[in-house]
């Protein structure tokens, strides 16, 4: 069976960048008169067929970005957002937000709705159904098509694009170590499932630390939630489980329920269990007691995906196609959860 033609082997085959091909394919006069010949001849040759998202590519530049995230109501995603909005409108770009409400058939019509001539390019993270299917072929025929896509915070490895994420790994190994400093020796990790990738990566986080200070790892120190609409029992009965003094959690949510479950056992909050989340919101802000968080600096990392995909749409060089995985920084903010 013959490889499907398209632009991405288009691409490959005249050693050439795919918005080159995607420009002549459009007779754009940026493009020289032999190129644009060569690229034309190849596709006519391999009956070259461009589906709907690259029929869109010959409009004109729409100036809009789509966005693509999970779920609106989360403060992490809506400070994204905010440094998106900041960064596109300086350059002259538009915002239209899409959520998948964690649906992989919702972001795929998300997907097809917008890339059929309503925005340039894709700002997005994945969601849990997503990552759970291991079924990236929406994305893979939106790059194969030369729309760009920057994806942050779930990410990943196997798309070839720009990525905007923190070190994972590095921040739960840095709150763990935190803990421990405090005098903390039975800790506990409130993550999410193993396929959703910054659960993944915080448990391992997590894992490492103990490890390096001699503690003993084991998989009863761990939850991993799949709904968290509904984990006020699954925490519940976990914390019930033993007698941990500290806990780690990969977000404001199950961190707020734990700081609840443990005081209705009688638990005072820095005093008998220390907790840190991720994620510095508003939640944080006004829990009580406030809470120690790992600020991911979501308006920073929105700032750059916007930047990044801007930078593509606007190269106008032919450079073979690379991509780079920007890692944010994060920051600690201690409050009243942790000891002082």
């Amino acid at each position: 069976m013959s490889q499907k033609i398209t632009l991405k082997k288009i691409a490959h085959d005249l050693k050439v960048s795919i918005s080159t091909v995607s420009k002549a394919l459009r007779d754009s006069h940026e493009i020289s008169v032999e190129t644009r010949n060569k690229i034309k001849v190849y596709a006519k040759k391999y009956n070259y067929k461009p589906n709907s998202i690259a029929l869109s590519l010959k409009n004109q530049k729409t100036k809009k970005i789509g966005i693509i995230i999970p779920e609106i109501v989360h403060h992490f995603f809506a400070t994204v957002i905010s440094g998106i909005e900041k960064v596109a409108n300086e350059k002259g770009y538009q915002v239209i937000i899409c959520l998948s409400g964690e649906s992989f058939a919702k972001e795929v019509v998300n997907m097809d709705v917008l890339a059929n001539g309503s925005i340039d390019g894709f700002i997005m993270s994945l969601s849990k159904e997503t990552m759970e299917k291991q079924d990236f072929h929406h994305l893979e025929e939106v790059l194969n098509q030369g729309m760009p896509i920057v994806m942050f915070d779930r990410v990943v490895e196997g798309i070839e694009c720009d990525k905007i994420i923190i070190d994972d790994v590095a921040a739960a190994h840095s709150a763990t170590e935190f803990l421990m400093r405090k005098g903390r020796k039975n800790l506990a990790i409130i993550s999410t499932v193993d396929y959703v990738n910054v659960g993944r990566l915080r448990t391992k986080g997590f894992k490492e630390a103990l490890e390096k200070r001699g503690m003993e790892f084991t998989e009863n120190r761990v939850l991993k939630i799949e709904n968290a609409e509904n984990c006020s029992k699954e925490i519940d009965d976990f914390l019930k489980k033993d007698d941990y003094d500290g806990v780690i959690a990969v977000n404001e949510l199950f961190a707020v329920i734990a700081s609840k479950s443990l005081k209705k056992m009688g638990k005072s909050i820095p005093e008998d269990v220390a907790i840190i989340a991720f994620t510095d919101g508003i939640l944080s802000k006004y829990a009580s007691p406030t809470l120690t968080t790992i600020g991911q600096n979501g308006e920073d990392m929105g700032g750059l995906a916007a930047t990044k995909l801007i930078e593509r749409l606007e190269s106008k060089e032919d450079v073979e196609e690379s991509y780079e995985t920007v890692i944010v920084k994060t920051s600690l903010v201690e409050r009243e959860s942790t000891p002082q």
